[in-house]
């Protein structure tokens, strides 16, 4: 089963009140996040991430990546250390490696649902806030109309137009499967708003 996520923040404080996140501290929440991934996939299973996997202190953080079944795929976001844009991104390199992710470029393609489907940790434009203008634009993929895999938003939007947000706060606080991604496809363009938390 090939699943995907982003954004889920490992040790990161002030995400529990940014997306209202239903937890009353960070190590709950981390605690939390490896619970339903584990729930969720086996170690048969595959996970694309497409960013922002931890935001406290990167060593401490991705301890919590180490116990997540299932091969992990990391295409960087913004926040993550091992991202391109990051000032000595490489030296994190081995960090991200030990914590289980093979780290792939930031723009990546793949097949789903029989479409040719972009996957980045941006959209092709809007901000994890709404009205914020936006950043990192050299980083983002140009729309062609092609569909596109996306986080960074949080929990602003599940879907808008061709692209759908898998971000973890997008999805309830679950990760999404291929088949959800295709059938969303199959759908075509269209607006959908994030799921609550369960």
């Amino acid at each position: 089963m090939l699943y995907f996520s982003s954004d889920l923040h490992f040790g990161h404080q002030n995400i529990l009140s940014y997306c209202d996140r239903p937890f009353s501290s960070v190590e709950e929440m981390n605690r939390a996040l490896v619970e339903r991934w584990n729930d969720q996939v086996s170690d048969a299973d595959t996970v694309m991430v497409l960013g922002d996997v931890a935001m406290g202190k990167v060593a401490e953080s991705l301890e919590w990546a180490k116990q997540l079944n299932g091969e992990k795929l990391l295409v960087p976001g913004n926040h993550d250390r091992c991202w391109p844009g990051s000032k000595g991104h490489e030296k994190f390199l081995p960090l991200y490696r030990e914590a289980g992710f093979k780290v792939l470029p930031v723009s990546t393609r793949l097949g789903v649902g029989g479409r040719d489907v972009e996957l980045c940790h941006f959209p092709f434009s809007g901000e994890s806030e709404e009205g914020r203008e936006d950043r990192y634009r050299e980083w983002r993929p140009s729309s062609k109309g092609q569909w596109l895999f996306c986080g960074h938003v949080h929990d602003l939007w599940r879907q808008r137009g061709v692209q759908i947000n898998v971000g973890i706060d997008a999805w309830g606080g679950r990760l999404v499967s291929e088949d959800q991604l295709a059938s969303l496809i199959a759908a075509g363009p269209r607006e959908l708003a994030p799921l609550a938390w369960d």
